[in-house]
Formats: C-alpha cells, sequence, structure tokens
C-alpha cells in the first residue's frame, strides 16, 4: 500500500515523529510488519470505512463518522496529530476538515495551495486556490495572497514571497473590475502582509521565476493544474515513443540516459505532490489519488515541516493582528477588505 511504503521513505528522516494510520486494520497490519524502519513509530486506528472518490461530501459530513477520513481530521482537532494527510476525495476532505477544525477567525474562504515546477532557485512556485471553491471575490483573492506568502515563508524559505495574480494578460487595462480590486487590495497589503506584490501574471509565468505565490480563483486554478497534469504526462509519452521509434532514435536514448534520467527527477510530478489546506484550524495536506510511495513521502515531508513550523499557529497569530489593525482603521472585516498575514496522520 502506498501509504505504507511512503511512511517508510520518510521515516528514517524523521526519527523524533511519530505516526497514526487510520484504515482496516486487516489489510494495514502486515504490511506495516514488513516495514522495518516503521517497527515502533506507528499507531494502527482501525476504521470500518473508507471515503470512496464517489462519496458525495454532504453525506460524510452526515454518515462519516466510523471513516478512515473522518478519524484522521479528528486526531488533529484533539491534539493527537499535528498534521492529517489523505489520499482520498477531495470536496469530502475539505468538507470534513471545515465542519471538525472549522476555518481561523478572520478568513471567509480556505483555499488549496499546490506547488508548482518553475524555475526559481528552490524548483517550485506556489499557486492558490488550486479548487478549494469555484468563487472568489477581491477581499478572497487577498486572503489568499497573504495565505500564500505566509506559507511561501513557512513552508519554502522564501523570506520575502513575490506574489502575482493570475490574469489574461500582464496589462493593468486587462481582466475583470473583480481583479482590478484585487489587485489594488493585494498592493496595498503588501507592507503589512511582508511581501512584494508584482502585479498580474499570465499562464506563462506559472512556471518562470519572476513570482514565487500565483494567486488565482478555485475554478481557474483547478484547471490551470489539471492541464498542466495532462501535459506533463502527454509530453512524457512523446518523449517515450520518439526514443522506441528506431534503432538510432534507441542508441540515442542510451547516450542520453543521464540527462534524461535529470530532466525526469527535475520535472517528476511526485516532488510537488500535495496541496494544502490554507485557512483551517489545523494542518491538512491533500495527496493525489492515485499517488505512489514517492507522492505519498512528498505529502507527509510537507505537512512535517509546516507542523514543525507552528505554520497554523503563525497564521492564526497574524489573522487576529490583520483583523484587529483593520477594525481600528475603520475597515471592517467581510465589508470590501482583508487584513491578514504571517504571523502526521494519514488515512
Amino acid at each position: 500500500m502506498a501509504v505504507v511504503a511512503g511512511l517508510a521513505i520518510c521515516a528514517p528522516r524523521m526519527a523524533d515523529t511519530h505516526f497514526l494510520i487510520h484504515g482496516d486494520s486487516a489489510q494495514l497490519q502486515p504490511l506495516l510488519d514488513r516495514e522495518p524502519a516503521l517497527k515502533g513509530r506507528v499507531t494502527l486506528r482501525h476504521a470500518a470505512r473508507a471515503v470512496t472518490m464517489e462519496d458525495k461530501p454532504a453525506q460524510v459530513m452526515r454518515h462519516g463518522q466510523d471513516t478512515s477520513m473522518w478519524g484522521a481530521i479528528d486526531a488533529v482537532k484533539t491534539g493527537e496529530a499535528q498534521a492529517a494527510i489523505s489520499c482520498g476525495n477531495t470536496g469530502a476532505l475539505m468538507a470534513v476538515a471545515m465542519i471538525r477544525l472549522r476555518k481561523i477567525p478572520g478568513i471567509n474562504r480556505p483555499a488549496i495551495a499546490c506547488l508548482w515546477p518553475s524555475r526559481n532557485p528552490g524548483g517550485m512556485n506556489l499557486m492558490l486556490d488550486a479548487g478549494a471553491d469555484i468563487k472568489a471575490d477581491a477581499e478572497d483573492l487577498l486572503q489568499y495572497a497573504m495565505m500564500g506568502a505566509s506559507y511561501a515563508r513557512n513552508g519554502m524559505g522564501i523570506t520575502r514571497p513575490r506574489v502575482g495574480l493570475l490574469n489574461v494578460g500582464t496589462e493593468e487595462h486587462k481582466g475583470s473590475a473583480e481583479l482590478k480590486a484585487a489587485s489594488d487590495l493585494i498592493a496595498e497589503a503588501a507592507t503589512r502582509g511582508d511581501y512584494d506584490y508584482i502585479g498580474y501574471v499570465e499562464g506563462t509565468d506559472l512556471p518562470s521565476n519572476r513570482v514565487d505565490v500565483i494567486v488565482t480563483d478555485g475554478f481557474t486554478g483547478n484547471v490551470a493544474l489539471k492541464t498542466a497534469e495532462g501535459t506533463a504526462r502527454l509530453i512524457g509519452d512523446f518523449l517515450r515513443q520518439s526514443f522506441k521509434a528506431t534503432l538510432f532514435s534507441k542508441l540515442t536514448a542510451v547516450f542520453a540516459s543521464g540527462a534524461l534520467n535529470r530532466l525526469r527527477e527535475r520535472m517528476d510530478p511526485r516532488r510537488a505532490n500535495g496541496g494544502v489546506f490554507l485557512g483551517l484550524n489545523g494542518v491538512v495536506v491533500k495527496s493525489h489519488g492515485g499517488s505512489d510511495a514517492t507522492g505519498v513521502a512528498a505529502a507527509v515531508d510537507m505537512a512535517w515541516r509546516l507542523a514543525r513550523s507552528h505554520f497554523r499557529e503563525r497564521l492564526a497569530a497574524r489573522v487576529a493582528s490583520g483583523v484587529a489593525s483593520g477594525v481600528a482603521s475603520g475597515v471592517v472585516p467581510g465589508q470590501g477588505a482583508a487584513s491578514l498575514g504571517e504571523a502526521g496522520t494519514t488515512e
């Protein structure tokens, strides 16, 4: 099972970490017994059911108390775990996390932040929202910018992140009136948010080195993410077909194997596996439903780093401070502006 194998990859570099696994104990225990790296490091919690990809979020909220997903989120709620990782149904995971953990006070809409391979020194950019909510007004986009900047500082080690707002072009006159309003709010909040706002960015900037955090609504972000995943698979298939086409191309592949392996490692989507739910009272990471051991390990590593940096507490503290400063200056949260910024368990 990918979850157990992924934990076995992570365990040696997380010496002080204990893991909770929620699921069918009859299936999981034999797998755990075969992993020496996990001996004495795992508590197994039996769950009678698992949430399927076909389950509707509303059904899970009403009848999902005995599922592994619910158990993983509840472990964060009770403080038994500092983070939860799930490969399950995204909508159901967000619904359960929202109802059990609740939003950080001052946050209108949580967002899913995902890593995007890029030309930046760290090799990744951050984009949000990747699909938590298809709606986002100007105030929501400002909150995404602030939360994204906080994540970039705590989770990616970027001291002063560069934030861009995704648009159909970089010119100031392009885009909707709502995007223009969001751009003005994000620019005004840059000083107190401790980030640099570079203005509009477009699709070609997603993997570029001119931005660290890309802000957009959940509909656009999810379409962009799925398009990139499909394009990456298409390019990989085309390369394999090309190198197998003739005897000469097969020989070329042998001589170029070192360069091809480096390219594959750099573009491997498993390195960026894991979308972080931002704006909740707890760290929740959504791993891709089809993740293998390497992908699960990347998601666990992401959750581990955020938990160790006390990211949730820092974000909550800055949100509270931002709301207080907004009220003091006559800005009422939810009425035209928002002011916030920075401050494992699996199933």
